[in-house]
């Protein structure tokens, strides 16, 4: 079987396919049109986010029969129309769910904690201990929207804290010893700490907008290391300045795509997303909370194993 390389990964990627006896060849360059030119001369692909595989490449890719997609989600991909033609779709929450755990309780006690803020302030000479007065996890209700292998990563790590931890998932019965399901106005009722940890689908996409965030009973922060698309940027700030919302922690924005880089230069940022950058009780980090030494190695040893027990 030949194996086209659309995107680098951990060199044990390559090595290890070439030991399974798949032929491997690497192109990260060309354009999606060139490599739709020659995608019907693989078996399988492996990507990350260089493009969308929609119908249109799908049909190119004659003799395709998978696609290994380096990472925890599949929506760059037309998966519905990827299935109709007997493409295995493979991707691998398994590899970056111990670094999303870790990155979203990093955020939360970064939050609590105003490490950033003070960090600014000593660095410019300020010595402000009041102000920058803590407060403590323990006690608190943390609800999860989405219990899958991320969620189930961040509610391990919180079981050294005196919390309470509940989930709410359209599928039944995914609670365990670490979180209690839960209805979602259940779920609005009590938590103290919203975190996401939802795929994008048509059902999360502006999930957090007004209504949602007006449906808490008490003001609850937020974090969010799942989709940008989940959430209402300019909602977000109305719930931050009304004080619905007590801070967030951001690793993923709706303004993300490719050209995400753009924002900085651009002559008229968005209104909303200055003032996350400009208020104290806001953390952003770039989309790196399953990017981790760590993870790069588990993605790709993931996808090698499942191509592995699939295919040989």
């Amino acid at each position: 079987m030949k194996i086209l390389h659309l995107d680098t990964n951990h060199p044990l990627m390559l090595n290890q396919l070439n030991d399974l006896g798949f032929t491997n060849e690497e192109d990260y360059t060309s354009s999606k049109e060139e490599i739709e030119g020659k995608i019907h001369l693989y078996d399988g692909f492996i990507i990350r986010s260089r493009f969308s595989i929609d119908k249109h490449f799908l049909d190119k890719a004659k003799n395709l029969k998978f696609i290994g997609r380096v990472g925890a989600g599949l929506e760059n991909i037309d998966c519905d129309y990827a299935r109709t033609k007997n493409i295995e779709l493979i991707a691998a929450p398994e590899g970056n769910r111990n670094a999303v755990g870790e990155h979203s309780l990093a955020m939360l006690l970064s939050l609590f904690n105003k490490l950033n803020k003070a960090d600014k302030e000593v660095r410019n000479g300020k010595w402000l201990r009041e102000e920058n007065r803590g407060i403590e996890l323990d006690g608190k209700t943390v609800g999860l929207i989405g219990y899958g292998n991320m969620g189930k990563s961040f509610a391990k790590k919180l079981r050294g804290f005196d919390v309470k931890v509940l989930c709410y998932d359209l599928k039944n019965n995914v609670g365990d010893e670490n979180c209690t399901q839960v209805s979602l106005k259940e779920l609005q009722e009590k938590s103290d700490i919203l975190s996401l940890h939802t795929p994008q689908t048509d059902l999360t996409k502006n999930m957090i907008n007004a209504n949602f965030i007006n449906s808490f009973k008490k003001n609850f922060w937020l974090i969010n290391t799942a989709r940008g698309s989940a959430v209402v940027t300019k909602d977000l700030v109305a719930g931050l300045q009304s004080g619905k919302i007590l801070g967030a922690g951001l690793d993923v924005l709706e303004y993300e795509k490719s050209s995400f880089e753009n924002l900085f230069s651009d002559v008229k940022m968005p209104e909303a997303f200055q003032y996350l950058i400009d208020t104290e009780n806001v953390i952003l980090s770039p989309h790196v909370a399953g990017w981790t030494i760590e993870s790069k190695e588990k993605l790709a040893q993931t996808i090698i194993d499942k191509i592995k027990a699939k295919f040989c």
